[in-house]
């Protein structure tokens, strides 16, 4: 992981922020609560501090390399247990990365080793991992009958 990092441009001192969000899967028609670790670039940062809804409940900003210790990856001690990596962790973090070094200002919404969990946390709209939008003819737009037609 750590060869990976170096092609993708990202050292282990690099600043990231992480969170704790709060997201659903669909299991057999049941939705399911999980705690999901994440990546989060710095304008999704900027947004929390503006107090939108959100389903983060924790966030920490650390270095690389104490999230992705040689082929591992370490959940922040402030994580519980139960918490699980997203997906594509590796590549969502590089990129997440990447928007703090394009814009270091944004770290100072969180020093580096901080927490912050004081946002404006809400379930109203559940983030579902699993959704499958199924298409169906019902999707489709209606359109006026002289939309095609040259008048």
């Amino acid at each position: 992981m750590n060869n990976k990092l170096t092609e993708l441009g990202i050292s282990q001192e690099d600043y990231c922020v992480f969170g704790l969000a709060t997201c659903f899967i669909r299991e057999e028609g049941e939705i399911k609560e999980i705690k999901v670790i994440e990546p989060i670039p710095s304008a999704a940062l900027e947004a929390l501090f503006r107090e939108i809804p959100t389903s983060y409940q924790l966030v920490v900003a650390t270095t690389i390399g104490k999230i992705i210790v040689e082929n591992t990856l370490q959940k922040p001690q402030d994580f519980p247990l139960d918490s699980q990596f997203c997906d594509d962790f590796i590549n969502r973090t590089s990129a997440a990365t990447r928007t703090y070094k394009s814009k270091p200002s944004t770290q100072e919404y969180i020093k580096l080793g901080a927490s912050k969990s004081d946002f404006n946390y809400s379930l109203e709209r559940k983030r579902v991992l699993n959704n499958v939008h199924k298409v169906s003819d019902d999707d489709n737009v209606k359109q006026h009958s002289h939309t095609h037609k040259v008048l």
